[in-house]
This record gives structure tokens, sequence and C-alpha cells, in this order.
């Protein structure tokens, strides 16, 4: 297996707790395929359905879903070692809501749901990962959901700070994203994020430089985001 490969795996929710010869392992007993993606390609559209579980090995994907109009909204993003589409392949309705798009040259490693049924059934501690990942897909969904129906912008902006704070485990951060991706993910405009960001700064919420972002009053955020310390 290619050092590449391998590392992603190790990287993916159903592999936690596998050491790198139980993955060898277990992916040498089915067949997969290594599929390579360009930048900005569509590799998989709306509508259509889902007959395959990928992994992603390198590069990125988004999911976006658009509207009659050509307005978009960018729904997630998938990086080294996540599950993409896994959670529609065994449903009685396997069409994919979103266009899935690959924001830089990126390659896929692609299971049939055959496959993917044989590692469920061979080893325990896949058929739980397969289970904790579907649960946690769906507390996500719940949560975007929340974030794009129940929320202003500025609380939608103060959960996204304090969100990246505790991905970063720090209160002084880089964005890893432009200003157009976090807005897309957010369906607002860039201007209003833009804006937001320069309320909070005026307000002593935060510091802005460019891409970094310095919390500087977590209560005052926290208030806005209607959030408590877990």
């Amino acid at each position: 297996m290619e050092r590449n490969v391998l590392k992603a795996l190790q990287l993916c929710p159903l592999f936690v707790g596998f050491t790198a010869k139980d993955i060898e392992q277990m992916m040498g007993s089915i067949s997969y395929q290594l599929i390579r993606i360009d930048k900005k390609e569509v590799y998989l559209s709306a509508g259509t359905p889902c007959n395959f579980a990928d992994i992603v090995v390198t590069g990125e994907v988004i999911a976006r879903m658009e509207g009659p109009s050509g307005k978009y909204m960018q729904i997630t993003s998938r990086a080294v070692g996540s599950l993409v589409n896994s959670a529609f392949i065994f449903g009685k309705n396997k069409n994919i809501p979103v266009n899935m798009i690959a924001s830089k040259p990126t390659t896929i490693l692609r299971m049939t749901p055959a496959s993917m049924q044989m590692l469920i059934n061979i080893d325990e501690r896949f058929r739980f990962n397969f289970i904790q990942f579907l649960s946690g897909f769906c507390d996500g969904l719940g949560r975007k959901v929340r974030m794009l129906t129940l929320h202003t912008i500025r609380e939608k902006v103060a959960i996204f700070l304090l969100e990246q704070s505790r991905i970063h485990k720090s209160d002084d951060f880089m964005l890893q994203k432009s200003r157009q991706e976090i807005a897309e993910s957010f369906a607002i405009q860039k201007f209003s994020l833009q804006r937001c960001l320069k309320e909070f700064a005026a307000d002593g919420m935060i510091q802005l430089n460019g891409k970094q972002i310095i919390i500087l009053d977590r209560d005052k955020l926290m208030a806005l985001a209607k959030m408590t310390e877990k």
C-alpha cells in the first residue's frame, strides 16, 4: 500500500484503534480504486446516486448546494482522511443532495458498497467506528441546519470564532479559509461577514490582523453565541 494512502487511512474515523498493520491487512482483503480529481472538478453532482464510499487521500473536497439562480452555499469541506458520502451508500434513497467539488488536486480512495459491507462484517471495531461516524454525521447536520436557520449573522460569526478557537486550542489563531469561503459556509454575503468582524473588533471582542484573529473578550462572544463552556 502506498505510504500516503496508509497515512490517510490512519486519519480516517473508520480506522480509529487500528494499527498500520491492521489497516493493510483489512484493505488487502477487499478491492478499491484510487481516483484522481482535478482542481475545481465536480466529481459528484447533486441528484446522482451514491454508489461508492470515498476517503480523501490527498487534497480536499467541498460540498456545495446550488440553487436555480446560481446562488450557492458551501455546506462542508473534507480534508485528508475524511469520509465522503458514506452516510448515503446503504440508504433507500442514495441520491447526493449536494455537488462535490475538488478545491485542489485531490486523490480519493473509492470502495464499493460490497467492499464496505465486507469490512463492516469482518471487524467489530470497524463496524462500531462506522456507527459512530453516522451518529456524528447526524449531529453535525443538525448543528448546520440550526446555524443556517435559527441564528443571526452576528451569532453565526461568534459561534464560528469560538469553534475555531476550540479547534486551534488557542484564542490566537489563523483563519484557514478565505473570507469568501467562510461567508459561503454561513450562506451570507462576504461584505456582511467583513462588517461583522469589524464590529466585533470595534467592540473589543477580537483583534484583526489579516487572517489572524485574537479573541480578547471570550465572555462577550459566548454571550452573543448563547453558548457555555464545556
